[in-house]
């Protein structure tokens, strides 16, 4: 099942004067409570196999090279075909690990899950090693006693490893890294069904947080099956950008059409998985057509845009090469901050408070532009052609962009990301109306998080924003990044920045 994201469109105003920053709603005692918990941040299951999976690899082949040292290399010296036979056992051994089934946050936590389907697995890959040697003829090109000493001393380490992981998983999990926390929309009958098949799975890693439903009448009863309802849908988002949500499950039937569209337009701005549970459903698509947590079928509606090792892979790219072009750059820094020093009286930086991802309001830094007595840190006042608050240094290096350079301090920092759709200025009117209201559909863009760079700069839609069509083709853009971000996306926009750049006519 596939639903279209609807496209960015210019709103009628609503008449509500002041600024694009969301108006906090207002949430019952509960929801505030339990929004207000303190949560530990999430570890994905997925890179956590991905990483337990590599030390192993490590492991078996430094075991094996270790015992090769001791055993070998005395009296036959350095053999590079040994290497190679340890490289492709280690990979063995972490296929059979994953045919086995351990690499699950459930097997990790329980040692008499782990260990025993472990040594049954290492044993069946060096048995397979021992006959693939003998009948290629090369069972006397390797010594006896290190085929021997690395099986016991890999399965020993092996067991040692999982033993102490075990106990880190476990804690982890005492902590709530581990689980996902959930919010189910939709009450009633198929709600509580829901929360009902939920509760029977016996290892399931779902927490469910609450019940969100816009239903107040009978049919939506204020707790359901001992989980409580904590609002409507529009409370259900200002849930998510105040505490961590990892899945919402709607719990309406296929045929309640009207209800879905409308639940999807709401909730397709959140950074989250969002899953239509399927488990009441009279209607039965093939089985392949469905995804399943646990034992409960669902059909996919939106999918959390960056996550799991995608994730992982940009928050490094962004530290890494941030770094670099920080090196690279700090000449120009330097210069700009001496520059800016002698022009005005004055700091040299300041901060500004943006929206990040999930619309947390972030600070980033900037070289300042602006003449010391007119700071504008909330951006109150757009900078338009001809700004006399603007200095003569300010005027070339918002220019030249190089005013923005600062904000590689926030890409190291984990609030921006080298690419990404710009933040924007908390307080930065347009026509006196909420951006929201403008462009329908404008917090989806804060399902990542910002960057310095983006698709739409490089596109032409820099500098200000004082027209309603400029803020939705710079949103359209955004979205677009968004649904098609792949590490080779950001490449291609990095480095088209530069040539960007050269186009000044909007920037002042």
């Amino acid at each position: 099942m596939s639903i279209a994201v609807p496209p960015p469109v210019v709103s009628p105003a609503s008449g509500r004067p002041g600024t694009h920053s969301p108006v906090p709603r207002e949430l019952s005692p509960l929801a505030a409570a339990i929004a207000d918990e303190p949560v530990a941040e999430a570890i994905s299951p997925v890179v956590l196999a991905g990483v337990v999976g590599l030390i192993e690899f490590g492991l078996v082949v430094l075991t094996g090279s270790l015992v090769h040292a001791v055993w070998v290399y005395p009296t036959e010296g350095f053999e590079g075909a040994y290497f190679l036979v340890e490289l492709a056992v280690a990979a063995s051994a972490v296929i059979a690990f994953q045919f086995a089934d351990i690499y699950t946050v459930a097997a990790l936590r329980s040692h008499v899950h782990q260990l025993g389907r472990l040594a049954l697995a290492w044993t069946v890959v060096f048995l397979l090693a021992l006959a693939i040697s003998f009948f290629a003829k090369y069972a006397d090109a390797f010594s006896r006693v290190w085929t021997a000493g690395w099986y016991v001393a890999g399965l020993a380490v092996l067991f040692a490893w999982r033993i102490g992981l075990g106990a880190l998983v476990r804690h982890w999990a005492d902590d709530g890294r581990l689980i996902r926390r959930v919010v189910i929309v939709g009450g009633g009958r198929e709600g509580e069904a829901l929360v009902r098949a939920i509760d029977a799975e016996a290892h399931s890693d779902l927490r469910i947080c609450g019940v969100f439903d816009d239903r107040s009448d009978d049919r939506s009863p204020p707790v359901l099956a001992g989980v409580p309802k904590l609002g409507t849908v529009d409370d259900l988002v200002e849930f998510t950008r105040r505490t961590r949500v990892d899945l919402v499950l709607v719990s309406l039937p296929l045929t309640a059409e009207e209800r879905v569209l409308q639940m999807v337009k709401k909730l397709w701005v959140l950074p989250v998985d969002v899953r239509l549970a399927a488990h009441m459903n009279r209607l039965r698509f093939r089985p392949r057509a469905y995804s399943y947590i646990g034992n409960i079928p669902v059909l996919d509606i939106f999918d959390k845009p960056i996550a799991d090792w995608n994730l992982v892979i940009k928050s490094l790219f962004d530290r890494v090469v941030g770094g670099l072009i920080l090196l690279a750059v700090s000449p120009i820094m330097i210069a700009a901050a001496i520059a800016i020093k002698l022009d005005s009286r004055g700091p040299v930086f300041f901060k500004q408070r943006r929206l990040g991802f999930n619309n947390e309001v972030i600070e980033v830094f900037k070289f300042r532009s602006l003449h010391h007595e007119h700071a504008d840190p909330e951006a109150r006042r757009v900078v338009t052609k001809g700004d006399s608050r603007v200095t003569r240094v300010g005027r070339f290096i918002r220019k030249t962009s190089i005013d923005e350079l600062p904000q590689l301090f926030n890409v190291l920092r984990g609030d921006l990301s080298l690419v990404g759709p710009r933040p924007h200025a908390i307080h930065a009117p347009l026509a006196d109306k909420l951006w929201d209201d403008v462009v329908d559909g404008y917090f989806a863009r804060h399902r990542v998080k910002p960057g310095i760079t983006g698709w739409a700069q490089i596109n032409g839609w820099r500098g200000e924003l004082d027209t309603p069509e400029k803020l939705q083709q710079r949103v359209e853009h955004d979205l677009y990044y968004i649904e098609n971000w792949s590490m080779l996306f950001d490449l291609y926009i990095l480095i088209s920045t530069p040539i960007a750049l050269l186009k000044t006519e909007n920037a002042y």
